[in-house]
């Protein structure tokens, strides 16, 4: 869902100006010569294998979590955004553009594989849902946009993505992807330093939901983000753990890009509170955690008034976030402030003792200034309404698990340092 920033306006031009330099034949150019081989499974192996990709970045201050993919043929790597709140994964088109993302060595030129209009994964794409075709050779123009308001324009292209499996065969299935060339963002991150985002939303566009059609995974996907920075994704259900994680089903009123769970009941120090009935979206595209503003009104003033009495005061001249305090000698870590502050946890309500455990290490981040904050923001200050959004900051520490094929969510707390064994 990408929420780290603010701003959106869109253009038709782009559409026209892009159509003319990309014909639509599909051609055996890029095609690597294996490729019938390693592109469809046998029976034997359905679904028998997962793929694992290690995590760079970290909630603060880099502000984001990557992996680096490798698209084409010859192959070429780039790094994209970790976004379960958005299906469609993207990446810089080398083509003009505006809101071009900043590393200029990691841009995508189609080579003749642009998607047709009449695709199945065409429709899914648009924002539009009453486009029709003008003809079989009208190209497939997508659209996203994402709860901060931010977006990106392109066009849908499919090409070779190499992928080592946990059991050691690599294939080289062809996926279809956007080639952005007018995004929008907005924040201090503007535009990110990646060169695109991966969606591993529920869509029929998402790279997941495309490989599961293809019978190469299962259809679930997990990540273990590290506080300490970095972790692990993965496709397929090899990972799994045994034992420990708990499991909430998907609203069933969740939309396709969404994993939305409730309601939940907020309880601070473990003790019930007044905020009930909230539906959450687990969106590892959003830096931090976002309430309502009702539910968020209330999670500041529990903080605040158990802190009355403790050796903090408000740092009101640090920017980092809009709540912050200071100690007697600037904080070093969250180690140097646990003992302040209480835990926060979500109780499922209508799923038996789930709990998503929230210790203050999930809630706060200490800044370059040496003072700790509140990570948990105001929703209707960048325009989510009543979405409730747990982000990046809440999610560490945890390998979460969203099971597309059982339409549940489950985690466990887990050291996410270390790639798994499956």
């Amino acid at each position: 869902m990408h929420v780290k920033s603010n701003q959106i306006a869109l253009t038709v031009l782009f559409f026209l100006a892009f159509s003319s330099l990309f014909p639509l034949s599909f051609s055996a150019a890029n095609q690597p010569r294996n490729s019938k081989k390693s592109t469809h499974p046998t029976s034997a192996n359905r679904f028998a294998s997962s793929i694992v990709f290690p995590v760079q970045g970290n909630v603060y201050p880099l502000g984001y979590y990557t992996v680096s993919l490798n698209i084409g043929y010859p192959p070429k790597l780039y790094d994209l955004d970790i976004d379960s709140g958005s299906d469609l994964t993207w990446v810089q088109c080398d083509a003009p553009c505006r809101g071009c993302t900043k590393p200029r060595d990691q841009l995508y030129k189609p080579n003749n594989n642009v998607v047709q209009c009449v695709d199945q994964l065409c429709a899914p794409v648009r924002l539009s849902t009453n486009h029709h075709c003008s003809g079989p050779d009208e190209q497939c123009d997508y659209e996203v946009e994402y709860a901060d308001n931010g977006s990106s324009l392109g066009v849908l292209v499919k090409d070779y993505i190499p992928l080592q499996f946990t059991n050691g065969s690599v294939l080289r299935p062809r996926i279809a992807f956007g080639c952005g060339y007018d995004q929008k963002f907005s924040g201090p991150t503007s535009p990110p330093s990646t060169a695109g985002v991966l969606g591993l939303g529920r869509g029929k566009a998402s790279i997941l939901s495309q490989l599961h059609s293809l019978g190469l995974t299962s259809n679930v996907v997990g990540h273990c983000l590290s506080g300490r920075g970095g972790g692990f994704l993965f496709f397929g259900d090899d990972l799994n753990p045994s034992s420990g994680n708990v499991w909430t089903p998907i609203l069933p009123s969740s939309s396709e890009k969404h994993y939305s769970l409730g309601p939940a009941e907020l309880l601070f120090n473990a003790k019930p509170t007044t905020v009930q009935g909230l539906e959450v979206i687990f969106d590892s595209g959003s830096s931090y955690t976002y309430f309502n503003s009702k539910a968020y009104q209330a999670i500041v003033d529990l903080v605040i008034n158990d802190l009355k009495g403790k050796k903090l005061t408000r740092a009101t001249e640090d920017p980092s976030l809009p709540i912050c305090w200071k100690g007697a000698k600037p904080f070093k870590s969250l180690r140097d402030v646990n003992s302040y502050f209480k835990p926060l946890a979500l109780s499922f309500t209508k799923t038996r003792n789930v709990l998503l455990q929230l210790p203050p290490e999930a809630y706060l981040i200490v800044t370059k200034h040496g003072n700790v904050c509140l990570g948990i923001l105001n929703g209707d200050e960048v325009g989510l309404e009543d979405l409730n959004i747990i982000g990046d900051i809440s999610l560490q520490d945890k390998m979460v698990i969203y099971d597309n094929e059982k339409q549940l969510i489950g985690w466990v707390s887990a050291n996410c340092d270390r790639l798994p064994k499956s």
